[in-house]
């Protein structure tokens, strides 16, 4: 343990602005590690029970972490919460395929980790203790601590959006062992014009204003990206080949919301915005690894982006 942890300063939201802005960060939030509320792990565990989670078994794993975050680093005792913008969708040209407007940049994992362990090495330096940075690989419920860590809330539509800026974001965090003075969590709600809902073209979304929740088996982007196996019958993809944008373009909090500029490594790839259904289904894994490197569209696997490509229109 570094000696500067015994520092009687506690960081707060003002002492990390510079840092987190440096590390790429649009809005970050601080929150108390603590176990979940009993409200959210039950509605969750419930979830679970239903099958809403399809084949994504690691989701009904490491549930006791999922509980309480402080296993995910000894000692844990704050939270930094940090939304990075990616682009807007893209419509795609005549005859071309749909990905998700995330997925057309590089991969978010990689991105965010480097710059976050920049940041969270800088943090050791200045306050001491330990730190873990995590993105969206560990078994923690992001959007949740994103609301208790202030930076917005769970839409209908089950995305984190940030008041005034929308739901065009990525989530990570840095757990740490240093006490820092929390932010307030944010009381806001969505609207409730349930447009997102009306929308979806799964049907997913169950529109509870409680506790918004969607069904992965009718879930487009669930079904595109996780689901293993064949897709089920009467499953109608439009030209989408890779997640599913839908909700979120329905949804005014991101019509009406400022333009953000999305980091460098999000900007579409033009290579991505031209691809047809011929050019997916005559596709090797060379060609495969090639265009699709560093980037997050590598979850799919060329078998899968071949099985959704057979559910497309003919060009």
């Amino acid at each position: 343990m570094n000696s500067m942890s015994s520092r009687c300063d506690v960081p707060g939201h003002a002492d990390l602005e510079g840092l987190m802005s440096q590390s790429g960060a649009y809005r970050f939030g601080i929150a108390a590690v603590e176990p979940v509320d009993g409200r959210s792990a039950a509605a969750y565990d419930q979830w679970i029970a239903a099958g809403c989670h399809d084949t994504m078994d690691y989701l009904d794993r490491y549930a006791d972490v999922r509980r309480d975050p402080s296993l995910l680093l000894e000692g844990a005792r704050s939270m930094i919460v940090a939304a990075f913008p990616y682009a807007a969708p893209v419509l795609p040209g005549e005859g071309k395929l749909r990905f998700a407007a995330y997925a057309l940049g590089d991969d978010y994992h990689e991105v965010l980790r480097r710059r976050l362990e920049g940041a969270a090495e800088v943090l050791r330096q200045r306050w001491g203790g330990l730190t873990r940075v995590c993105v969206d690989t560990a078994p923690l419920r992001e959007r949740y601590w994103a609301v208790r860590a202030g930076l917005g809330f769970i839409g209908l539509n089950c995305q984190l959006i940030l008041p005034g800026a929308g739901s065009y974001f990525f989530i990570g965090t840095i757990l740490s062992t240093v006490d820092m003075t929390p932010d307030a969590p944010c009381r806001l709600s969505c609207a409730g014009c349930r447009r997102c809902v009306v929308y979806c073209p799964g049907q997913a979304l169950d529109g509870n204003p409680s506790h918004p929740s969607l069904d992965a088996r009718r879930c487009l982007s669930c079904l595109t990206i996780e689901h293993r196996g064949p897709l089920p019958s009467g499953v109608r993809l439009g030209r989408r080949v890779y997640g599913c944008d839908t909700c979120q373009i329905a949804c005014p909090h991101n019509r009406m919301a400022d333009p953000v500029r999305p980091l460098p490594e999000f900007e579409p790839r033009p290579e991505l915005l031209e691809l047809t259904r011929d050019d997916l289904l005559s596709m090797d894994q060379q060609r495969f690894s090639t265009l699709f490197r560093h980037s997050a569209i590598k979850r799919a696997k060329l078998a899968g982006l071949q099985r959704n490509a057979l559910s497309v229109e003919p060009d």
